[in-house]
């Protein structure tokens, strides 16, 4: 064989080798969900990707015997062509032997390396960065180079499922999308400037309404304004005047004994009129959704979205009264940083190192600001005056502190058995070791 065809014959070898690694690749990397999309667009190649891609068993056996017949090729060809080329070279300056000797040695590194960068590292690369169009690309020539081998497919299909079954092995991949996956690939959305911070918080914010209680969103019973039935006209319009709200709860006698509630609305329409205001007017009263405080932030908007409305009053396991929450609340926890956060009165940063933090804080807004991984017993409370009180175990008093990780949360302000104000203060990370805890009265 002369140079110019041994040249010709690795040259297409090696190409060969590149389009398989490009092919395996791209098949494994390409998104179904993307895939999808494409085929949607009217992209036949796509649907045919999917395809394999749900058994792609014949696919990879072609790409093995093809990739190692190719390598065994190449080998073959290359030895033969640049040890002879390497050894007259070096017959130049060296003695018979030992030139014969370097040049199969020159010739299997030079080999070598071309295999491993040209039809291996770039290729997969490359592969690895547009997996759908290279796996499109690559899918009408694998299935043809299928139709020829598809013999030798049939005998190493039939083996290879055969060891599967006996060794109980995965055969398939599970294309099962996981909130864990939509996750990750927000935040790889936002890495890459795809997506806005808040906008990935936002995407985020929505799976953490399956785990987040009404407590950690709900205005708390002694933050309610309501109305009693027997109030004054003078009274309501007082009240409605200093703190207006879209909805009131009518009690009778005290807020544990819920009649109904009235609306804004309403009562803006009869003093539009010059009416006067009476609660006791059974016009004016609508039943008001009551709602334990156990629900998730998920299950409350769907009672919402059953009954039609907008607000809820929560009840703890005694039906006490325990806090009001609207939609608005939700779609602020949803939103996040979209918007000027709700909380951000709750949780004021003094410096790069301590927050001042009010005791009914929802715990995790505070994992957020504070960029806390893990909190213990979580489960067991909804605020940071929750956590200060587990962790203590008893109420707590000013100056009582709690170490975890690299923060000490310290009470600085109570008003009688409620904690007001927290300081929590990040210290060195190598003076406190991670997930220990201390806590004590100062």
């Amino acid at each position: 064989m002369s140079v110019n065809q041994s040249l010709l014959l690795l040259a297409l070898i090696i190409v060969g080798g590149a389009f398989l690694a490009i092919a395996e690749i791209s098949l494994a990397a390409a998104r179904p969900l993307k895939l999808r999309r494409m085929a949607d667009n009217g992209n036949a190649g796509a649907l045919k990707v999917i395809a394999v891609q749900q058994n792609p068993g014949n696919y990879l056996t072609v790409v093995q015997i093809s990739i190692n017949a190719l390598a065994i090729l190449g080998g073959i060809v290359g030895e033969e062509f640049l040890t002879a080329a390497f050894t007259q070279l070096l017959l130049l300056v060296l003695e018979p032997p030992l030139a014969t000797t370097l040049g199969f040695a020159l010739s299997f590194l030079v080999l070598t390396s071309l295999f491993i960068v040209v039809t291996d590292l770039i290729p997969k690369q490359v592969a690895m960065a547009l997996p759908e169009p290279l796996a499109i690309f690559s899918i009408g020539p694998m299935r043809a180079l299928n139709t020829l081998l598809r013999p030798l497919v049939w005998f190493y299909s039939r083996l290879v499922n055969g060891l599967i079954r006996l060794l109980r092995l995965p055969a398939r991949r599970d294309d099962e999308v996981t909130p864990e996956d939509i996750l990750a690939l927000t935040e790889a959305g936002a890495r890459s400037g795809l997506l806005a911070p808040g906008e990935q918080q936002a995407i985020e914010n929505i799976f953490e309404l399956d785990t987040r209680t009404l407590p950690s969103a709900m205005s708390n019973r002694d933050e309610i304004v309501y109305f009693l039935i027997d109030d004054s006209d003078a009274l309501i319009r007082s009240r409605i005047a200093d703190t207006p709200h879209s909805c009131y709860p009518v009690c009778d006698g005290d807020i544990d004994h819920i009649i109904g509630y009235v609306s804004m609305k309403d009562l803006f329409k009869r003093v539009l009129h010059n009416e006067p205001i009476s609660l006791a007017d059974p016009a004016l009263l609508h039943k008001p959704l009551v709602v334990p405080d156990r629900l998730t932030l998920a299950e409350l908007l769907k009672q919402f979205r059953l009954v039609g409305e907008d607000f809820a009053l929560i009840v703890n396991e005694y039906s006490l009264v325990v806090g009001l929450i609207t939609v608005n609340d939700v779609m602020s926890i949803v939103m996040g940083d979209l918007v000027p956060p709700w909380y951000e009165e709750q949780i004021v940063r003094r410096d790069d190192n301590s927050w001042l933090i009010d005791g009914v804080t929802p715990i995790q807004d505070v994992r957020r600001a504070l960029e806390i991984e893990d909190i213990p017993q979580e489960e067991g409370y909804e605020t940071l005056a929750g956590f200060m009180m587990t962790m203590l175990r008893r109420v707590p008093r000013r100056t009582d502190r709690v170490i975890w990780g690299d923060y000490t949360f310290e009470v600085v302000d109570v008003d009688s058995y409620r904690i007001d104000q927290v300081l929590a203060t990040r210290t060195s990370s190598s003076s406190n070791e991670a997930d220990k805890t201390s806590a004590g009265h100062h």
